[in-house]
């Protein structure tokens, strides 16, 4: 059994240039705290300095700060002046001479010094102790934690930030969110080194500091699998949605050496839902995210290897085997492959848009921006599920939830039970036969322009939050060649398939199976196939169903 992990000990820092009176100092420390904090100490201002940063970055806490007043470079007042950018809460003693207390005393007011200490201190338990016990309980009894998570500095309105923060959230890694005009954003950048001008900042659990990472890069900095452990598989299942995970909890629990790759984060738009309630199983509804992370657990616990940010761009056929090639040019073979990389949330056209993406304007992340939305006026785009979702959640504590639809209705689109609960919420209204035609603001987004589809009717109204769910894009330009797709891109399959076209090189004795792609071996499963039920019971049901037709179709090969 796996003993626990004992939490971080509280430091307390002493910085002295004399080596005998520095070790002095910590020896002294030591006998009596050492059993509850960690006793640092530094020769030099710059070196205790760097010792700081790197706490900081790692969330790690300092209590005390004991520093020599006369030192070459930079004098002890000099350095608890720094220290205070980094700990403003650690409680400030500076070790004086005789000659030096009128120093000492103008440092009260210059960095608020909590204690001056004259040397030699001898004995400690008359003149050292009793005045670090006193400082300890009084910074035990300030507003301090530990943090010990992924930390982001960014700005409210900077797109990669609340990218980032999307792409933290959506994988599951804990963090901790600052803002960079705040005392403690400002003091994790000081710590990292960074300027502010380039962000996010992101400060992992170890201390490194990345400046405005890409996700992959990102990802392998907060423990996420980026490389394929292997060069061949049983199964490829390419897209971490409800029927990709489907199919690798079905397929490693059958003993196929399963992959599943994705490019951004598991659990596809599902995973982007605040409460699913219509899923089997859950009579009290499961968020997306919750859904999502279980399924993942579930899969690698039998055996699945999860692999995230690689971005596949394309299928090959080489023989009996099936090539997965990525855009970074590496690739992995596997006897059989499973497309099942969902749809993506379309893009809103006009003008203004574009240019408020990530600073107002936010495509199926509710989830994430929503702590920025209390008593706000909140506008979202779509007539599906989950932009119902969406709404009923963002209602909690939002001003005013305004729901926009093109359609005359929401009865077509979205599920009776959330039609419902949108009309018993009297901060929810819904337009339809309305649209969205411009968008306005300087930093941000702040007002919209909404057209009456059937009077033509535009009025502006005030937005800082514009959340868009409309349609699928099923983004399958990558098989162009390969694998029959109809106009809009989503892949046909099984009887749907059309014998004088995509089957006139079909090298088998056989149809296809129902899920199975004009080729042999790749198979289709969720929102992205053809007339797919878009729910998520039907696609988890298509990814198992699709692992037991890549079961016949082994034994059959």
């Amino acid at each position: 059994m796996t003993a626990p992990t004992r939490p971080a000990r509280t430091a307390i820092l002493t910085v002295d240039d004399d080596p005998g009176v520095s070790r002095a100092v910590a020896r002294d420390l030591r006998r009596r705290y050492g059993d509850q904090h960690r006793i640092l100490r530094a020769e030099s201002g710059s070196q205790a300095m760097d010792t700081l940063r790197e706490m900081k970055l790692r969330g790690e806490l300092v209590a005390v700060l004991v520093a020599d007043y006369r030192m070459p470079d930079m004098n002890g007042i000099e350095f608890l002046e720094q220290a205070m950018d980094l700990y403003p809460l650690a409680r400030r003693v500076l070790l004086t001479a005789y000659a030096d207390t009128g120093a000492a005393i103008d440092a009260i007011n210059l960095v608020d010094l909590d204690h001056y200490l004259l040397k030699p201190w001898d004995p400690p338990e008359e003149k050292l102790y009793p005045v670090v016990d006193s400082l300890l309980d009084a910074w035990a009894a300030s507003d301090h934690k530990r943090v010990p998570e992924t930390k982001v500095v960014g700005h409210q309105w900077s797109a990669r930030s609340s990218e980032v923060r999307e792409f933290l959230a959506r994988n599951q890694v804990p963090y901790r969110w600052y803002q960079v005009d705040e005392p403690e954003g400002e003091r994790l950048l000081a710590a990292a080194g960074a300027d502010g001008r380039t962000l996010p900042v992101v400060v992992t659990t170890d201390g490194e500091a990345l400046i405005a990472p890409t996700d992959a890069a990102l990802a392998d900095r907060v423990g996420l699998s980026t490389k394929p452990s292997e060069r061949f598989y049983d199964l490829a299942i390419i897209g971490g949605g409800p029927a990709g995970l489907g199919a690798a909890v079905y397929g490693a629990s059958e003993g196929l050496r399963t992959v599943l790759i994705e490019r951004t984060a598991t659990g596809g738009q599902a995973g982007q839902s605040s409460r699913i309630e219509n899923y089997l199983g859950f009579p009290d509804g499961v968020s997306g995210a919750q859904l999502a992370d279980r399924a993942r657990r579930q899969a690698t616990r039998f055996g699945a290897e999860l692999i995230t940010t690689r971005d596949v761009v394309g299928v090959e056929i080489n023989g009996s085997a099936r090539t997965v090639r990525f855009a970074d040019g590496e690739a992995i073979d596997a006897h059989a492959v499973i497309l099942a990389t969902g749809v993506s949330y379309r893009q809103l056209i006009a003008p203004g848009l574009d240019e408020f993406t990530g600073r107002g304007v936010y495509y199926g992340s509710a989830l994430t921006e929503a702590t920025n939305c209390s008593e706000q006026d909140i506008y979202i785009v779509g007539g599906a599920n989950s932009a119902g979702q969406a709404a009923v959640y963002l209602a909690r504590t939002a001003r005013s939830v305004t729901i926009v639809v093109r359609a005359e209705s929401l009865t077509d689109s979205m599920s009776h039970y959330l039609i419902q609960q949108i009309a018993a919420i009297p901060t929810i209204s819904v337009l339809t036969c309305t649209e969205v035609v411009e968008a306005h603001g300087g930093e941000h987004l702040e007002k919209i322009s909404l057209r009456h589809n059937g009077t033509g009717e535009v009025r502006t109204v005030d937005a800082s939050f514009l959340f868009a769910f409309i349609g699928a894009a099923p983004r399958t330009d990558w098989l162009d060649g390969v694998v029959a797709r109809d106009d809009r891109g989503f892949v046909i399959a099984g009887p749907d398939l059309d014998v004088e076209k995509a089957l006139r090189d079909w090298p088998l004795d056989r149809p296809p199976y129902h899920l199975e792609t004009n080729v042999p071996g790749v198979f289709v499963a969720g929102d992205v196939r053809c007339d797919s039920g878009k729910r998520v019971a039907s696609a988890v049901g298509e990814g198992a169903m699709a692992v037991m037709l890549v079961h016949r179709y082994l034994e059959r090969t």
